[in-house]
């Protein structure tokens, strides 16, 4: 709880407020929040100009935007370290290093300058608190980074609790020479002392950011940069809170021990000038916060009332230590009194040698330092502020700079920031209890809390407490939430009260805006009463603090004026208008503080509500549309008055608060003061005294009128001589809504009353009761008169309800009841109606029920006895009642006259058996005809004898007598707890459910027959340790149920009802539809309904203390599952509790039927084989161990199950039906609880077919011969074909998935190792380990293919001389080009020209491109305009071509241009998946033998680079000697026996440079491989040197296995000397593609070789060698090698599957290039009246798939720094054309000589077909209009990539053509007239000149 200094009357009243605040604050809605991982988070930093948050904690940082949405997430831990060893880490030389949390330590922003971006600043603990720079604007992207750190580069504390702060400073830098006087860029850094690691960083070092020129190093401690020199750093102890900038000087704020006074830990603040780097003018502080409040937990840099001012939370310390306990206080402290101090120590000691005037220490020099203080000049200070190297230094005050506490509270404050609101100061303080507080500060220091609230309950506020860019909000850091809260919610209070009943400075009420608002957003708030702040106790809302006249009749019309308070000041134009209710408003006049205004007519006024006499109006003062304030004014009724009360109108009316009064011969209330018919009554008000009203005002007869008796009954009435005329009166009695009249005779009393006698009466009435009460009243003709209230009469029945003679005597005497014996039975009567004599005494006691009829021995139970004349009262039967013999004492609260007695048993010495009695007076007693037994129940044993501690377990408790008593005297205990009985009980067996308990261990069983109590003999029940579960598998199950979960955890043995259950929740059914519709599940299931959810239930099997299993219960598709949770007894355990992941429902799988198109025909089967089963969805929820296939009586072997397939394996020999309705079996499948019957299916034998007799096939052969043989013999041949292709393509399909089902379990082997291996790199891959190319270099290969030197790398070679006027020349070839007609025209001409040939297309096309880059637009209109002539030209030749090659320059313009469009959807979207698959790729082919000089692999999908042979070879581990710095450290490399030495360079290059760029890597030839062995030394190892084995004319090229390398052996990378130039396998590198030497390399005449020697004869030409390989791949393929490429495929599926999905899914929308192209070719179609949706199809694959997709997935390298080798291309080149394959209209037939590649890929083609035409209609299904967004997208992506392109280059390059078809040119531009117009040829012959000094006919 905070207190605060204001006076206490004040605290008082805050009190109520503050408890507001702390409920309401809980479950604000406006605060937002989001959690956030890296518990405890540390820092948090806003950029406030660019919207943009930053969090550190603990292994995690992210990035956010102002609300809350991650933009960037990134781990930062942990990594393998130890506090006590210097980075890099080397496990085997820091044996203590383990995986260490990486704590976020400094989080600053380093601001742009200049061209240097800003960057975000990073250290951690990790790694001895090294720093990073990352972008501000993606923090996933690193800036900076050691990765090999100097020992001063060690920034922040390595210790997890110590502090460490930061500032970044910008000074000048003071060395001579050209770049003094330059920026220099540093950061100070205050960090608290570790024990371990490295004990030489003092407190506060300088740190270099910028600039950064080797060998200088970021973040590094320099010699010339200063640093705090501290004698003995662990006995100060600096506990760093805030580092902060302010004016020239720097200041630290700390805590460390003071060991030149106390030895006590005080609070210090410390001061540095900016431009001092060597620490001279270092000058510190005490800062005493009165109240023992010493260490400084959070600070601010401030204002209040004006003035800069340092607001500290403080905490007083536990004793003599650094622990701070939760008394903490807000003290304030002026920044002009603490440079005051600051510069007052400085001064004392310069000159006074550090003492005062008084002669007392003021000021001396610390930390152990050997300088003292001197007696320098007057005025060193004034001549060195900043200190010099003559003066003292460090300094610190003796004298401490004082504050009193501003706020108290009673749990620690860890945070606070301030405000500035209308020039009021407010802090807000967050505390460790996740509170935020808010306090006023008052210019005097003193200060009110005005508000808390909890921001995240139990996790304290972070130091870093930061409001918002326009002070709205603030962000409050806990410690794993960040929550953005709003400093007021001034706008959520929609009236004056509420809004000054906030009580917060920042809200006031705006008057004539009617709104709560903060003082700047009201228009007129500097007017006095226009702006009401809420914090002044003084202000007050406008009021109406009368109103005249307050109420009037409805039936007037009047002026009425309203009084109002506070009234605020107008203009003269300005007017206020009133508004009765919802009527129009009125004009209102003002007068000083009066307001006039007319009130409503009568006709306007609402009708009166039912039921009322009057209606309230508010009467609302207006500004415009604004209520200023409301009063209320009452309008009555007198007609309603009376009407409403009809027993007594006069009396309501004059009685009535309103001005009503009676005209009693009109019977008529009215305002009026006068009647139609003279007489009135006045209103009580106006005539006070007895009231006039003519009125019955009594019974002079008795109230009482016993029913069947003729009874008169009389009145007395008064004021009645108002009456004139000569009508009757008449007596009227009300009998539940029947009237009897009687008449009245009339008799004139004295005092002007009467008596009126009704004539006699016999009412005869059935009633229920004894008595009723009947309204009485008189009436005058057709005038009731008025009766008191309360004037009524009391009819009875002696014979309701008195059933017998004690009922009948118990009556009142005045009621006249008796009991009379009288025919045909008794019965209780009115005396006067008793003919015989009535009885004084009653009969006896007769009893008819008696309840329980057991009782134990103890007695203690309560006995019910039912029957009649049991006593009049209580009394008769205190001392009359016993059981079986025994007192038994009557209860009073249970007795009922009469009829019931409840009595306590009393004990009993033995058990016995008797009648009960019960004696009244002196009657015989009455006598039970049941009998009682006193009997002694007995507990003989329990089952089960133990159950979990929380409870649950059905007890069954066995015994004798158990029925003892009643069931509900009956409770059973174990132990202390209650243990609930659950089932009827029986006389041998009680069950009930044991409560939890809160210990385990051993307890007695008791049963409580009432007050005696029975204990299980020698048995206790044992409470064990709940059952815990620590593993659920798997995690997801389909509707129908049944899979089952095992689970495993401990103690499961103890549960007694294991279930599983799951929470459902109905999708709009109404309720009892869901009620009936979950009724149907299956019996067993149980279902429990809450308001909205159900839980559908299944028992589990428990198999030990550690395992149980559970079958999924089932559920309907028609509800939503909402959790799934297991229940064991009493523990509920939630699915997502055990491991965080959710438990899923699936659609049920769908199987499909064995024959599709007809179900009723049986499945012909062949045996041997296996049915292959479609479906859908088989795996999501199931794996093939679960499915059980049966068919007829047998089971089929399941053998391979996949998402639409399940293969299973039958008999042999075809198995009984089950059904006996069909003789064939039926195939049944069994997931769970899903069975589906997929038909019957008949075994195929040659047995079944009976032979056809040999005479009868003779007459059918020749018959049939003659007269169909000739009609269908070309039919039947055309359909055998058909039919035997068919045949063929599902054969072949099936012995595919009979291959792949067979290298499945490889596979999946192979697929888990290589994800283990991509797992590692998709790290890499997620922060800068993409290596993309540039977008340069990316369009300098896409553009320029195999180029060596193209123009985007070339500079314009031209004379100096010559530059200004060709460039000059370029710039108007430029302008011409920009000239649509004179492109087209010369894009036509060249294309008309014999000798441009297709690479000269390109060529011109990519230049083009290069020139135009700045202009896309205008580039793709162009494109546009070409690729409509290239339409013409084709629809009228065959459509279905255009676009198939880049034949003309357009086409490859197109492809440029989709290149240049989707760069970005690489870079974003595509380019990882491609390189995981490269990666994927790389790997796999790496983990077998490829050949050095073929290229062929084993592991591959291109049968033509199948390594065939078998070779023997084993992997091997190579330990890498790595030099990392000064450092060298060894690194694992993987690489096989059978590797040459230029292969095994080039896998410990992949491994040492894993992640980098292959461009940025060295060169595998220009470095040498040494073998390092013992002492022997060092051996070189290449691919050919004088050792390398030659048989005849073959050379084998040097591997690790030829040179006995063995498993673990060391070796090194050294760089080659020159002299070594070892033969090796030549390497050629072109846009990082290494291709292996296909030819044999002539060496002496010897030809290499590796694995396998080439086959290929070098006599053969090259042509033909091409296509003898074409004939090798067409040759059958054995099976094994098809299961080669097989268990390749299923390896890399995965990956593949992720490309294609990335490139064609339409989840996240296609980029917008697409959208627009494919728009226009459907444009293009339609315009041309191309229906034939293939053709619009084919267009959309050409210009698209095939012409950039295919060429990025053959070309992975176009897009990524990788290098692509052979093997890897051959693997690339299978997918692009199962890609191409995906993308065609074409069926995708195989048979068996199709080529392999095809095969491989031939069940999946069809879904990635689907995949392309989903993709194509979904980008023509939306809206097209993307022409706009298209254009902006262009200028965008000109203005971002122009600057790449040398235009220059490109416009010479096509000069070059130009002049080359010059007077062609020249010629097509004059013979059209729109370019003579232009002048286009003589502009051409400008450029002519001025490029080439051409002559031309200018």
């Amino acid at each position: 709880m905070l207190a605060s200094s204001a006076p206490p009357s004040l605290l008082l009243l805050l009190l109520p407020i503050l408890n507001l605040f702390s409920l309401s604050g809980s479950a604000d809605a406006s605060v937002k929040w989001v959690n956030l991982e890296g518990e405890p988070l540390s820092h948090l930093l806003l950029d406030p100009g660019a919207d943009r948050l930053y969090v550190g904690g603990v292994d995690h940082l992210y990035q956010l935007t102002s609300d809350l949405e991650v933009m960037s997430h990134v781990k930062t831990g942990p990594h393998r370290d130890s506090p006590d060893c210097l980075p890099p880490i080397v496990p085997k030389e820091c044996p203590s290093a383990t995986l260490t949390h990486n704590h976020n330590k400094v989080l600053l922003m380093e601001t742009p300058q200049g061209v240097e971006p800003g960057s975000l600043i990073v250290c951690g603990s990790l790694y001895q608190g090294i720093c990073e720079k990352r972008s501000l604007t993606n923090i996933s992207h690193l800036i900076y980074q050691t990765s090999n750190p100097v020992d001063t580069q060690y920034v922040a504390a390595n210790d997890p609790r110590v502090s460490t702060v930061a500032v970044i400073i910008t000074t000048k830098t003071k060395h001579e020479g050209a770049g003094a006087g330059s920026l220099l860029r540093l950061m100070l850094v205050g960090r608290g002392y570790t024990s371990k690691g490295p004990g030489d960083i003092p407190p506060i070092t300088t740190r270099r950011l910028f600039p950064v020129v080797p060998p200088r190093q970021a973040f590094s401690q320099e010699e010339e940069l200063g640093k705090l020199v501290v004698g003995s750093y662990s006995e100060y102890n600096n506990h760093f809170v805030k580092a902060v900038i302010y004016g020239s000087h720097v200041y630290f704020l700390f805590s460390r021990r003071d060991m030149w006074h106390k030895k006590e830990y005080r609070t210090y603040a410390s001061r540095l000038c900016i431009s001092d780097r060597s620490f001279y003018s270092y000058v510190e502080v005490p800062l005493l916060c009165h109240g023992g409040y010493n260490l400084a937990q959070g600070a601010w840099l401030g204002n209040l009332s004006g003035e800069p001012a340092l607001f500290v939370v403080m905490a007083a310390g536990q004793a003599s230590t650094p622990v701070p306990t939760s008394r903490s206080a807000l003290c304030v402290y002026g920044m002009a009194e603490l440079d005051a101090m600051l510069l007052r120590a400085q001064e004392v000691c310069y000159t006074e040698e550090g003492r005062g005037s008084s002669g007392l220490d003021e000021a001396y020099i610390e930390y152990a330092v050997s300088s003292k203080c001197l007696r320098l000049a007057k005025d060193s200070l004034s001549k060195y502020p900043c200190g010099g190297e003559h003066t003292p230094n460090p300094i610190a005050s003796a004298v401490p700079l004082p504050a009193a506490p501003i706020v108290n509270s009673d749990t620690q404050l860890t945070a606070v920031t301030t405000a500035i609101e209308a020039g009021h100061t407010i802090a807000f303080l967050g505390d460790r209890a996740g509170l935020l507080h808010k306090v006023l500060v008052h210019s005097n220091r003193s200060g009110v809390l005005y508000g808390s609230m909890v921001v995240d309950s139990g996790s304290a506020a972070s130091a870093d407490l930061l409001l918002d860019e326009n002070q709205q909000h603030i962000y409050v850091l806990t410690s794993s939430r960040l929550s953005k809260v709003p400093v007021s919610s001034c706008e959520r209070q929609t009236d004056c009260r509420s809004c000054l009943a906030v009580r917060d400075p920042y809200c006031g009420w705006c008057v004539l805006e009617g709104r709560c608002s903060r003082k700047h957003q009201c228009q007129r708030q500097l007017q006095p009463n226009h702006w009401l702040w809420s914090f002044e106790s003084t202000s007050q809302c406008v009021t109406v603090q009368s109103l005249q006249p307050a109420n009037q009749s409805k039936e007037e019309q009047t002026q009425v004026t309203l009084s109002v308070a506070q009234l605020p000041a107008l203009t003269e134009s300005e007017s206020l208008s009133c508004v009765f209710g919802l009527l129009p408003p009125q004009p209102a006049i003002v007068m000083g503080t009066s307001i006039t205004c007319q009130s409503p007519t009568p006709e306007l006024l609402p009708p009166m509500p039912t039921g009322s006499d009057h209606t309230i109006l508010p009467v609302s003062l207006m500004f415009g549309d604004v209520t200023v304030t409301v009063g209320n004014m009452t309008f009555y009724d007198c007609g309603a008055v009376s009407r409403l009360n009809q027993s007594s109108q006069c009396l309501a009316c004059v009685g009535s608060v309103w001005n009503c009064n009676w005209c009693p011969l009109d019977q008529l209330c009215t305002h009026n003061h006068s009647c139609p018919n003279q007489h009135i009554i006045l209103n009580q008000r106006d005539s006070p005294g007895p009231t006039s009203c003519p009125l019955v005002f009594a019974l002079q007869s008795s109230a009482l009128l016993p029913m069947g008796l003729s009874t008169t009954v009389v009145l007395r009435g008064r004021n009645l001589d108002v009456y004139t005329d000569e009508a009757s009166y008449v007596c009227v009695v009300e009998i539940e809504g029947l009237q009897f009249n009687l008449t009245a005779a009339v008799e004139r009393t004295h005092g002007n009353t009467h008596t009126f006698t009704c004539s006699p009466h016999q009412f005869q009435y059935a009633v229920s009761e004894l008595q009723y009460s009947a309204p009485v009243y008189l009436r005058r003709g057709e005038r009731r008169i008025d009766a008191s209230p309360g004037l009524r009469l009391q009819l009875y029945n002696c014979s309701a309800g008195q059933s017998d003679c004690s009922q009948c005597r118990a009556v009142p005497e005045e009621y006249g009841c008796v009991w009379c014996p009288g025919s045909p039975t008794p019965s209780c009567v009115y005396n006067q109606s008793c003919s015989s004599v009535p009885m004084d005494t009653c009969p006896p006691p007769q009893i008819t029920e008696v309840e329980p009829v057991s009782g134990p021995l103890e007695g203690g139970v309560l006995v019910t006895i039912r029957g009649s004349n049991l006593g009049m009262s209580y009394r008769d039967v205190q001392d009359g009642v016993t059981v079986a013999g025994i007192q038994c004492l009557p209860q009073p609260q249970g007795y009922q006259i009469s009829t019931r007695v409840v009595c306590e048993l009393q004990r009993s010495v033995k058990p016995k058996k008797g009648p009960v009695l019960v004696r009244v007076g002196t009657a015989p007693p009455g006598r039970s005809t049941q009998m009682f037994t006193y009997q002694d129940p007995q507990l003989l044993d329990l089952f089960p004898n133990k159950g979990p501690v929380s409870g649950g377990t059905r007890l069954t408790i066995r015994g004798r007598q158990l029925l003892t008593g009643q069931t509900s005297d009956l409770s059973a205990f174990v132990g202390p707890q209650p243990c609930y009985i659950v089932e009827e009980v029986n006389d041998t067996q009680l069950v009930c459910q044991t409560g939890s308990s809160n210990q385990t261990g051993g307890v007695s069983v008791r049963v409580l027959f009432g007050k005696a109590e029975r204990i299980v003999p020698d048995v206790t029940f044992s409470y064990l340790e709940d059952p815990i579960i620590t593993e659920a598998v798997p995690a997801d199950s389909f509707y129908s149920g049944g899979r089952v979960i095992m689970v495993t955890g401990r103690n499961l043995d103890v549960v007694q009802l294991p279930m599983i259950s799951v929470w459902v929740e109905p999708l709009d059914i109404q309720r009892v539809k869901r009620k009936r519709r979950l009724a149907l599940l299956t019996a067993k299931q149980q279902l429990v309904f809450n308001s909205t959810m159900a839980t559908v239930s299944e028992r589990c099997s428990v198999l030990s203390s550690s395992q149980m299993t559970c079958p999924t219960p089932a559920v309907t598709p028609d509800v939503k599952v909402k959790g799934v949770f297991f229940q064991l007894d009493n523990v509920r355990v939630h699915y997502e509790s055990i491991k965080g992941e959710s438990f899923m429902y699936h659609p049920n799988p769908e199987l499909f039927h064995l024959n599709q198109d007809a179900p009723d025909v049986p499945y012909r089967f062949k045996p041997g084989g296996v049915i292959a089963i479609e479906g859908q969805d088989l795996t999501k929820a199931m794996t093939r161990q679960e499915v059980k296939a049966m068919l007829g009586d047998q089971e089929c072997e399941v053998k391979a199950l996949d998402s639409t397939h399940l293969y299973c394996e039958p008999p042999e020999v075809q198995p009984m039906s089950v059904d006996d309705d069909n003789e064939l079996p039926s195939l049944k499948v069994f997931m769970g609880n899903l069975q589906v019957d997929l038909g019957q299916v008949q075994y195929d034998s040659d047995s079944l077919l009976s032979p056809v007799p040999l005479a009868a096939q003779i007459g059918l052969g020749a018959g049939a011969a003659v007269i169909i043989l000739s009609v269908l013999v070309i039919i039947l041949m055309y359909r055998r074909k058909s039919k035997q292709a068919l045949r063929d393509y599902k054969k072949v399909l099936l012995q595919l998935e009979t291959l792949e089902i067979n290298v499945g379990d490889q596979c999946r082997k192979e697929f888990t190792d290589l994800m283990t291996e991509m797992m590692d790199l998709s790290s890499d891959v997620g922060g800068p380990g993409l290596p993309l190319l540039d977008y340069r270099t990316y369009a300098e290969r896409v553009f320029f293919p195999g180029q060596r030197a193209p123009p985007l790398s070339r500079q314009l070679d031209l004379p100096d001389s010559r530059r200004p006027t060709v460039e000059q020349g370029l710039q108007q070839l430029n302008n011409l080009l920009n000239n649509r007609l004179f492109l087209t025209r010369f894009i036509h001409t060249l294309e008309a020209q014999q000798g441009f040939s297709q690479r000269d297309r390109g060529y011109v096309a990519s230049l083009l491109t290069m020139a135009l880059h700045d202009k896309l637009e205008y580039f793709t209109e162009v494109m546009k305009c070409l690729l409509q002539d290239l339409v013409q030209q084709y629809v009228a030749k065959n459509p279905k071509l255009m676009l198939r090659r880049t034949e003309t320059v357009v086409e490859k313009m197109l492809t440029n241009w989709m290149s240049i469009c989707l760069y970005s959807f690489l870079k974003e979207v595509a380019g990882e998946p491609l390189y995981m698959l490269y990666r994927a790729i790389k790997y796999q082919v790496d983990k077998g033998p490829v050949d050095a000089v073929t290229g062929k692999a084993k592991r591959t999908l291109n049968d033509s680079h199948l390594l065939r042979e078998d070779i023997d070879y084993c992997a091997m581990t190579l330990t890498v000697l790595v030099k990392n710095g000064v450092e060298v450290q060894p690194c694992p490399v993987k690489v096989l026996d059978i590797d040459t030495i230029t292969q095994v360079k080039d896998k410990i290059l992949d491994q040492v440079y894993r992640g980098a760029p292959f461009s940025q890597r060295p060169a595998a030839d220009s470095l040498d491989l040494e073998w390092r062995s013992g002492q022997a030394g060092h051996l070189t190892l290449s691919d050919d040197d004088v050792t390398a084995v030659v048989q005849g004319r073959w050379k084998r090229l040097n591997t690790l296995q030829h040179y006995k390398v063995p498993d673990g052996a060391t070796v090194a990378l050294i760089p080659r000397s020159q002299s070594s130039g070892g033969v090796g396998v030549n390497q050629v590198f072109q846009t990082g593609e290494k291709t292996p030497m296909l030819e044999g390399e002539e060496d002496e005449g010897l030809r290499l070789w590796h694995l396998v020697k080439s086959s290929e004869d070098p006599e053969i030409p090259k042509h033909r060698k091409s296509s003898m390989r074409e004939r090798e791949r067409a040759k059958a393929i054995p099976e094994i090698y098809l299961t080669r490429l097989l268990s390749m495929k299923g390896t890399l599926q995965k990956f593949v599957d992720d490309v294609f999905v990335a490139i064609l899914s339409t989840k996240r929308p296609p980029p917008i290039a697409v959208r627009f192209f494919f728009d226009f070719l459907d444009d293009m179609a339609e315009k041309h009246g191309i229906d034939d949706p293939e053709t619009v199809h084919i267009w959309k694959t050409n210009s698209l798939p095939l012409r950039f997709w295919v060429n990025i997935l053959k070309n992975p390298q176009f897009v990524l720094d990788v290098q692509v080798t052979d093997s890897i291309d051959a693997i690339l080149s299978v997918i692009a054309q199962t890609f191409i394959d995906s993308c065609t209209t074409s069926e995708h037939k195989v048979g068996r000589d199709s080529p392999v590649n095809k095969l491989l890929y031939a069940r999946e083609i069809p879904r990635y077909k689907q995949l392309v035409e989903r993709y194509y209609s979904d980008i023509h299904s939306a809206a097209s209009g993307c022409y706009q967004e298209m254009n902006s997208t262009l200028t965008e992506l000109s203005g971002s990539f122009a600057s790449e392109m040398n235009s220059l280059v490109a416009l010479h390059e096509l000069y070059k053509y130009i002049n080359k078809y010059y007077d062609q040119i020249i010629m097509s531009l004059e013979e059209d007239s729109s370019g003579q117009k232009m002048q286009l040829a003589y502009r051409l012959q400008q450029v002519a000149a001025l490029v080439e000094n051409k002559v031309t006919d200018l």
